[in-house]
């Protein structure tokens, strides 16, 4: 592991625990930010480290995020 994968993925995780433990987000804000921070690390380690990887696994993970609590229309 080079450091910048370390630091990359510490800060993501650092962002995400500060997002979700935000009082006045609904759930389904709560998933989105979630999703959004799973998303980054899976994109960073599947890209190896990438910055861009990391990018777009979160816009992925939070659009899922996003969907998982919606209700049926």
């Amino acid at each position: 592991m080079n450091i910048k994968r370390i630091a990359s993925t510490a800060a993501i995780v650092a962002a995400t625990l500060g997002l979700s433990a935000c009082a006045g987000m609904s759930s389904q804000d709560k998933s989105t930010a979630v999703g959004a921070g799973v998303g980054a690390v899976a994109g960073s380690v599947l890209t190896g480290g990438s910055a861009v990887g990391a990018v777009g696994g979160a816009a992925v993970g939070g659009v899922i995020g996003n969907q998982v609590n919606k209700p049926p229309r």
